[in-house]
């Protein structure tokens, strides 16, 4: 049942923000909606963290520990979103670059979204799942282009171009386990069944399997950002609007990896791990290197932030490709944190843009000095964001080193941390840049509104809290990574 509301009621509230002109009332629905989300994530997570997966709907749905913390996840940065989406929408309204018709479609397409991504990670059938992972695509065309402008409109055309490209593969390597599944003479109506399949996956033919989770690496790996096909990402994160860029970081990406994770676990049941695990490690450090790179030389603060968000996956990449119990209580943990940090900074760049009228780097100072509770916010962000402790990537970084060591994966775990080591100097550099320095002389500190700094500062907190006491969701942590570990 819990399962059925979390899909029903941002479905419900997004038909009822396409019935008026927008007012901030349809924007507080939209967060009161994804609220009734989070709590009933937490609610699946106490059915499901000590017993037996739940189903709905004859199946359709099913709910393992897994798919119950990224409910949380999902709404966590859902509620973060679309609580500044109501100042952003307020400011786009009163500046004329937005009509209230058009904000209303932009909040109908923000549940949308929403619906989708739990539809993915609800949907007991990897087709759905598919599915669901493809409206996300066609969803998002839409918020990427929400301000019109030329450069919105290219980044949402090669949002779409790219991320149909890789959809496309992960539908054929979808086609593919659906054939390697028919030929064990499984029944027809369970072969895109995400337990069926792992029920088999023994018995999966290794030539087709092979072919098939290359291409899912390859196709879901475009959505997540990950190199060879990750260059729609800077461009869409740049472009859309500042509370949108926030999901697509923080649970977008991650939505995807889910998919990858679900396959990966028939694949090793099919392969063994070594051919999985090989991909994964290529596919990170690839897209670490290229992160690390670009990150030197960049100058705009959200396009820094994108490039950000494609190291993180390439971390998690790495952590899956270990696949040890150990390795994805790590990923799913860094899943969250990463979520947290950069949906603050994504929220807050939005406000400074807002506030200075420019993304450039060099042409934003003094942040801590003349706006004093945003550049605290940019800074603490960026602090947990590079992994530094209290806040909980320090934990979940060390934990994917220590278990890539532990299966052998020394040497990749050495090349992240010096990558690492890059993108921390890049970005420290950037950071000072942007918020230390001397305001113009006989300009006073400008207060930033409490509808901005409070749910960013709740975010934050519970970023730090999780780093240190990792108790609130320890146990959720170790079911989820026994549905897919080996």
């Amino acid at each position: 049942m819990l399962a059925v509301v979390a899909l029903a009621v941002p479905f419900a509230a997004g038909i009822a923000s396409a019935m008026a002109p927008w007012r901030r009332w349809v924007g507080w629905l939209s967060t009161a909606a994804i609220g009734v989300v989070l709590v009933c994530g937490v609610g699946l997570a106490a059915r499901v963290v000590h017993g037996l997966p739940v189903t709905a709907l004859g199946g359709a749905l099913r709910v393992d520990a897994l798919s119950a913390f990224m409910v949380i996840v999902i709404g966590v940065i859902g509620v973060l979103a679309t609580w500044q989406s109501v100042r952003y929408l307020d400011a786009e309204i009163t500046t004329g670059r937005c009509s209230r018709r058009h904000a209303s479609l932009y909040s109908v397409l923000v549940l949308g979204f929403m619906t989708a991504m739990l539809l993915a990670v609800l949907a007991g059938n990897v087709g759905v799942m598919w599915v669901a992972v493809e409206a996300t695509t066609i969803i998002t065309t839409f918020l990427v282009g929400h301000r019109r402008t030329r450069g919105s409109l290219e980044a949402s055309w090669k949002y779409i171009v790219i991320c149909s490209v890789g959809i496309a593969m992960a539908f054929l390597g979808t086609v593919l386990v659906y054939l390697a599944a028919l030929h064990v003479g499984h029944h027809l109506h369970a072969n895109l069944d995400w337990t069926s399949l792992m029920a088999v996956s023994h018995q999966l033919n290794p030539g087709v399997m092979r072919l098939a989770i290359a291409l899912l690496v390859l196709g879901y790996g475009t959505k997540v950002g990950l190199a060879p096909m990750h260059s729609w990402l800077p461009d869409a994160h740049s472009q859309a609007p500042a509370p949108v860029s926030a999901l697509m970081s923080g649970v977008l990406l991650t939505v995807a990896f889910y998919a990858l994770l679900r396959f990966k676990a028939i694949a090793d049941g099919a392969l063994g791990v070594a051919f999985p695990r090989t991909l994964l490690v290529a596919v990170g450090l690839l897209s670490l290197v290229i992160a690390a790179s670009l990150l030197l030389s960049q100058r705009d603060y959200k396009r820094m932030l994108a490039y950000s968000s494609m190291e993180h996956m390439g971390l998690i990449a790495l952590g899956a490709a270990a696949g040890s119990r150990l390795a994805i209580a790590a990923v799913l943990l860094h899943i969250l944190g990463h979520g947290l940090a950069k949906g603050v900074l994504f929220l807050t760049s939005g406000e400074i843009f807002h506030t200075e009228g420019t993304s450039e780097i060099a042409q934003v100072r003094a942040l801590l000095v003349r706006r004093p509770a945003l550049g605290g916010l940019f800074a603490f962000g960026l602090v947990a964001l590079l992994g530094l402790p209290p806040f909980s990537l320090f934990v979940s970084e060390l934990n994917m080193v220590r278990a890539e060591t532990q299966v052998g994966l020394g040497w990749a775990a050495a090349i992240s941390l010096l990558c690492m080591a890059v993108i921390f100097a890049a970005m420290m550099s950037h950071g000072r840049h942007l918020l230390f320095g001397a305001g113009p002389d006989g300009e006073r500190a400008h207060k930033t509104p409490a509808i901005v700094t409070v749910p960013l500062v709740g975010a934050l907190v519970g970023c730090a809290v999780l780093g240190v006491l990792a108790w609130p969701l320890a146990g959720l942590l170790r079911a989820a990574a026994q549905v897919v570990a080996r």
